[in-house]
C-alpha cells in the first residue's frame, strides 16, 4: 500500500467513460502513472481522448501544476483488465450493474498484486460487491461525483471487512486530490446518493404531475436553496439510464418512497438518456 501523504505511484481505472476518464484525469494531474482499460478498441481511443481533453483544460485554466505532455506521458489507455496488472489501486467505474460489477471486481483482485487496492464508485453494497472478493479488507468504496475534475467531494465507504488501515489511506489519497473525503457506512445509496436521488425522483414526479417546467423547478433550487445545479439538470449529467438503475436499486433495499416514475422509464426507454444521448429534460 501507498506510505501516508502520497497518491499510489500507480492507479488503474477500469471504464473510460466520463466517470472514468474524469478520476483518470484527477490521478495523473496529481502525479500518478494511471492506466486506463476499456472494453474494446474504439472506447480507449475515445477515453484517451477525453482525458486528453480535460488535462488541456487543466492548463488553459491554470490549474496544471506541469507540462500537458508530462502529465500525459503518465497515462497509457488499453483493452482488457490485463492492462492494469501494475496498479497499486485499482478503481472500477463500470456501469451501474451488481452483477457485472462484481464480475469484473474478481477479475481485477485477480489480476492486480495481492498488496493492491481495488476500490469502486457507485451506489451498490460494498459487502455484497465484497463476497467475490477473497481480501475484503483490500475492498472500499470511493465515490466520486460528477464532474470529478470540478466536484469538491468523495464519498468513502466502509464495508464491514473493510480493514481501518485501507480507510485512513482513502481518505490521504482524496485529500492528495484536493478533494474533500467524507466517510460513511456501507448502506443501500450511502448518504449523497440517497438523499441525491431522493430529491432528484421528486423533481421528476413534479414534471409528470405538471407542477412545473424542468427549468423553474431546477431554478427553484438553485435559487432558493444554492444547489450549484438544479435536479432534473444534474438528472441529465449523470444519465436518466444510471438514475433509474440506482432508484430501482435502492427501491428493492429500502421500499417504495424510491420507486422510479413513470416518467423516467418511459424516457429511458426512448433513448432519452440526457446529454450522452442529446435529450434528457433539456436538449443538450
Amino acid at each position: 500500500m501507498t506510505e501516508a501523504g502520497k497518491l499510489p505511484r500507480t492507479v488503474g481505472v477500469l471504464g473510460g467513460g466520463r466517470m472514468g476518464s474524469g478520476i483518470a484525469h484527477a490521478f495523473a494531474c496529481g502525479g500518478s502513472t494511471v492506466l486506463i482499460a476499456e472494453a474494446d478498441e474504439a472506447a480507449a481511443a475515445s477515453a484517451a481522448a477525453s482525458v486528453e481533453a480535460a488535462v488541456r483544460e487543466s492548463a488553459e485554466r491554470g490549474t496544471l501544476g506541469e507540462a500537458v505532455e508530462s502529465v500525459l506521458d503518465r497515462l497509457s489507455v488499453g483493452v482488457g483488465i490485463a492492462h492494469l496488472a501494475g496498479s497499486a489501486l485499482v478503481v472500477e467505474a463500470v456501469p451501474e450493474d451488481a452483477l457485472l460489477k462484481a464480475s469484473v471486481l474478481g477479475e481485477i483482485e485477480r489480476t492486480v498484486e495481492p498488496e493492491a487496492v481495488v476500490t469502486n464508485t457507485s451506489s451498490l453494497s460494498i459487502d455484497e460487491l465484497a463476497v467475490v472478493l477473497e481480501h475484503p479488507e483490500r475492498f472500499c468504496g470511493m465515490h466520486f461525483f460528477n464532474p470529478v475534475p470540478a466536484s469538491q467531494l468523495v464519498e468513502i465507504v466502509v464495508g464491514s471487512r473493510t480493514g481501518d488501515h485501507l480507510v485512513a489511506l482513502a481518505r490521504d489519497w482524496v485529500t492528495c486530490l484536493g478533494k474533500t473525503p467524507v466517510v460513511v457506512r456501507d448502506s443501500p445509496g450511502f448518504a449523497s446518493s440517497r438523499l441525491g436521488v431522493a430529491l432528484g425522483l421528486e423533481a421528476i414526479r413534479m414534471v409528470e404531475e405538471g407542477v412545473g417546467s424542468p427549468e423553474d423547478i431546477d431554478a427553484a433550487m438553485t435559487l432558493g436553496y444554492k444547489h450549484p445545479v438544479g435536479p432534473l439538470r444534474l438528472t441529465d449529467l449523470v444519465g436518466l439510464d444510471v438514475r433509474l438503475g440506482i432508484a430501482e436499486y435502492l427501491a428493492s433495499k429500502l421500499g417504495e418512497r424510491f420507486e422510479p416514475p413513470r416518467l423516467l422509464r418511459e424516457m429511458v426507454g426512448r433513448g432519452e438518456l440526457g446529454r450522452k444521448s442529446g435529450k434528457g429534460f433539456y436538449e443538450w
